[in-house]
């Protein structure tokens, strides 16, 4: 009997090492090693049982015959039951017979209906000399056979499949360092073709690299926040574009611009008939960008009954369409944007909090120009030449005009500059924008975001005549007070300089600053 035991182990530990080429396959490699217990010998029932990193408890992550049901039932607390205490202690435990164990929980229930005495034997999984996990079966044996060898026995599978589970976390580290170096590398060549409409030099912008390239590899949603007109549609996209989802949809949806009615069957789609014009059936968004990415933007405005079913989504993935009751799966990646604060809204009862922690698994900030002043330069530029190009022109900023605007606060952000500068290469009449061309539509913008025009200091924005009053001394305390000097690096007239100083009652500073220069 004893050779007869040892043949069937050593055919069972010969069939598991066959199977190491699916290592990296570890569902499919762990559910096969259970397979090949059962097969050569006669197992009913086994689990393999590791730690949820969401949850911190331990799940039956395989097993061999048990239902579905049964092995979804299987969860224990790290320190519950005959599993529990196996993992914490990191040593055997044996069951001479379940009904008279008490810490035999049977969770499973997949016992329930035996009417035999049934023995079980778990052992710990160990890697590193830490307990991974836990590897759990109904007795292999016979009465004829010692639970000592039982045990033997299970260990040795035991390291087998801690091996498998090494080469699988080896592998799966390998692979996420390809990633990110993948994604780096695609993210210069975006900085290229893209321009320098996202990237700039700013310490803000070089933040905001450093976290899309950590955020794209995963699968993670991404909650864009910041100011209107900051680029979070095109961040969002710059996310899919370096994801694995780039060669599936990337679908956009404004759910401030849709009216409520509306948004629903927009999102989910409906059946024909579902309501008065549903002359056909529709798939919605979600159905559109399926195994690409759904960009929800100004998601605080989502109504309350929509944020319900929206967060069904994210944690099922699964919904209905309108006037349907089959439920539909889809795999998408959420990225949502907004310019509003969720988390007041969320406390005031306008926005759920499940919704909002959901939603909120990684953050991350659209900076405001004025918050990225040296950038501001660059994006001009590169505008300039963008639009320039589609309006065959070939334009430049006049030094004035550039210093302008870079001390401008830009409160509609990147949005504002973009349609400011088309606005100016569609009126300048010749190959140089100047400062006059500027002047009206700077204080145009100001008033319009409610700033005081000619307001020197205080908060906010500074004014358009600050910002020149600003500009033509700065120059002047260069030229050492010599107005034609200061005229020419401004690329405007001395005439125009000179009434400029006038303007700005600026004769006593001009006096000093040829004082200086004496000396």
């Amino acid at each position: 009997m004893a050779s007869k035991t040892l043949n069937l182990q050593l055919s069972c530990l010969q069939a598991i090492s066959g199977i190491i080429d699916k290592a990296l396959d570890l569902e499919q490699s762990l559910q096969d090693i259970l397979r090949i217990l059962a097969e050569t010998l006669s197992m009913k029932r086994a689990t393999i049982t590791l730690v949820d990193r969401s949850t911190g408890k331990l799940v039956i992550s395989v097993s061999q015959g048990l239902s579905a049901e049964e092995k979804r039932r299987g969860v224990y607390g790290l320190d519950e039951g005959v599993t529990g205490l196996i993992f914490q202690t990191a040593s055997p435990y044996v069951v001479p017979d379940i009904r008279e164990e008490p810490l035999f929980l049977d969770k499973t229930r997949s016992r329930k209906i035996e009417r035999d005495r049934i023995s079980f034997v778990g052992v710990p999984i160990i890697l590193h000399g830490q307990a991974i996990g836990v590897l759990n079966v109904d007795r292999l044996f016979g009465d004829e056979v010692s639970y000592e060898e039982d045990v033997a026995f299970l260990t040795v599978v035991a390291t087998l499949i801690a091996q498998f589970m090494s080469l699988n976390q080896k592998y799966e580290a390998k692979v996420q360092d390809l990633k990110r170096e993948n994604v780096t590398l695609k993210f210069k060549l975006s900085q290229e073709t893209r321009g320098l409409y996202i990237v700039g030099k700013s310490l803000a912008m070089q933040e905001v690299q450093r976290q899309i390239e950590k955020v794209a590899p995963t699968r993670a949603t991404v909650l864009l926040l910041g100011e209107s007109g900051t680029g979070k549609t095109l961040i969002g996209r710059i996310i899919h574009d370096l994801s694995e989802r780039k060669d599936y949809p990337f679908i956009k949806v404004n759910c401030a611009s849709i009216p409520e009615n509306l948004l629903e069957s927009e999102l989910f789609g409906y059946e024909k008939g579902a309501f008065t014009g549903a002359d056909q059936t529709k798939p919605g968004r979600f159905e559109d960008a399926h195994k690409g990415t759904l960009f929800l933007d100004e998601i605080g405005e989502l109504p309350l009954g929509l944020q319900a079913k929206l967060l069904r989504v994210l944690q099922d993935r699964e919904f209905e369409r309108l006037g349907s009751n089959k439920t539909r799966q889809v795999d998408v990646r959420i990225l949502a944007a907004t310019n509003k604060d969720l988390a007041t809204l969320a406390e005031e009862g306008s926005f759920r909090p499940d919704l909002y922690y959901r939603l909120n698994v990684f953050p991350l900030q659209a900076p405001p120009l004025r918050d990225r002043k040296e950038d501001i330069q660059s994006l001009l530029i590169h505008f300039l030449n963008k639009v320039s190009k589609e309006y065959a022109r070939k334009l430049t900023f006049s030094t004035e005009a550039l210093a302008i605007l870079k001390e401008y606060d830009w409160p509609g952000n990147v949005r504002e500059m973009e349609n400011l500068v088309e606005r100016l290469v569609i009126l300048a009449e010749n190959e140089r924008i100047d400062a006059d061309l500027i002047r009206p539509y700077l204080t145009m913008q100001s008033r319009d975001e409610g700033f005081e025009a000619g307001r020197d200091g205080g908060e906010g924005s500074p004014s358009l005549k600050s910002l020149e009053k600003s500009v033509i001394i700065d120059a002047l305390r260069r030229s050492g007070g010599i107005q034609h000097k200061a005229a020419r690096e401004l690329g405007i007239t001395p005439r125009q300089m000179g009434y400029r100083v006038k303007k700005f009652n600026l004769e006593s500073l001009v006096a000093v600053q040829r004082v200086k220069n004496r000396f």
